[in-house]
């Protein structure tokens, strides 16, 4: 089978596409045929290494995993002793990270349990921009969040994945949502639905005294203080992602300003696809689309890689696999 192989920390461009054997699902496992994947910051970051911090998690001098990619959508080849929720033939989606990587090839083994049924209606390219982002957008608002009806809601980064299914998500309970980015990604904003968009290149929302009941943010690029003057009383700020320095200090910092405020600041760890089957729901029901970038061939994903990294994507960037 094809795959893109990392053999060392780099660039995008680093990654091979080579020959390599096709696996055999083990005990629990499932054989998946990859019909399309999806870029994630983790691939970002394990492709490069850096932070330096993250190869803790990937390896230290080189990647433990050869072939990166956590997120699919597929179909059921074979199965492996003891698997009793999955039979070949099935169509299936899923962030695989509990388990593993891989999802940048033809093929994967991995334990059943990263796996949901792709609901009818659904196309594989719909199902691979799911699995991540629309969880942690969910369990941002829900979990975290505690989201509410008529809510003033800011989402930083809300020109992406997380921040689309996240304005979808906030709409149900009559929110008002501003989205924070730049460039091209603010007029897509608009047309899917935020109230108001903010360009981070001409105004830092944290300073132009507008407060907000919940900031669900995507980047994390300062201190999480710096976002408790536009938080309302009890209002809460929740991060997703974003620079590890500030995420980890968000950890540290809420039993610190605990011990001042009623405001609170959170860290999202998510729980891989726990509440996919809320979300086929609401897909089902047509309150739930998916903002795809792409889809791209499965040759581009040195280039989809570089072009996520850079943040000129808008949505989710989709890569189409197999046919």
């Amino acid at each position: 089978m094809k795959a893109f192989v990392l053999t060392r920390y780099g660039e995008p461009e680093d990654l091979t596409l080579m020959d390599v054997d096709k696996p055999t699902p083990a005990t629990g496992q499932v054989l998946v045929k990859v019909m399309a994947t999806a870029i994630n910051d983790y691939d970002w970051a394990m492709v490069r290494g850096k932070p330096d911090l993250y190869r803790l998690l990937f390896g230290i001098t080189k990647p433990k995993s050869p072939v990166p990619g956590m997120e699919l959508s597929g179909i059921v080849e074979a199965v492996g002793d003891n698997v009793t929720l999955l039979k070949p033939g099935d169509r299936v989606y899923g962030d695989i990270s509990q388990f593993g990587f891989g999802t940048f090839a033809e093929y994967v083994c991995v334990n059943e349990k990263a796996f949901v049924h792709i609901p009818g209606g659904m196309s594989f390219e719909e199902a691979a921009s799911l699995s991540h982002a629309s969880m942690l957008a969910y369990q941002a608002l829900y979990d975290y969040g505690k989201i509410g009806e008529g809510m003033k809601i800011l989402i930083n980064g809300g020109g992406g994945g997380v921040g689309f299914f996240g304005l979808q998500l906030a709409k149900l309970h009559g929110a008002e949502v501003t989205g924070v980015d730049t460039g091209d990604k603010l007029l897509a904003m608009k047309s899917i639905g935020f109230d108001y968009v903010i360009d981070y290149k001409r105004e830092d929302f944290t300073r132009n005294g507008k407060k907000y009941d919940l900031i669900v943010d995507t980047k994390t690029t300062r201190s999480s203080i710096s976002y408790l003057r536009s938080l309302n009383t009890n209002g809460q700020y929740v991060t997703v992602g974003g620079y590890l320095h500030r995420i980890l200090e968000t950890v540290v910092m809420n039993p610190v300003i605990s011990l001042f405020s009623n405001k609170r600041v959170k860290l999202v760890p998510l729980v891989p696809n726990k509440d996919l089957g809320i979300i086929n729901h609401l897909y089902s029901q047509g309150k739930l689309k998916c903002m795809i970038d792409g889809p791209y061939s499965f040759d581009k994903i040195p280039w989809a890689l570089r072009y996520f990294g850079e943040g000129r994507h808008t949505g989710k960037v989709v890569i189409h696999v197999s046919r």
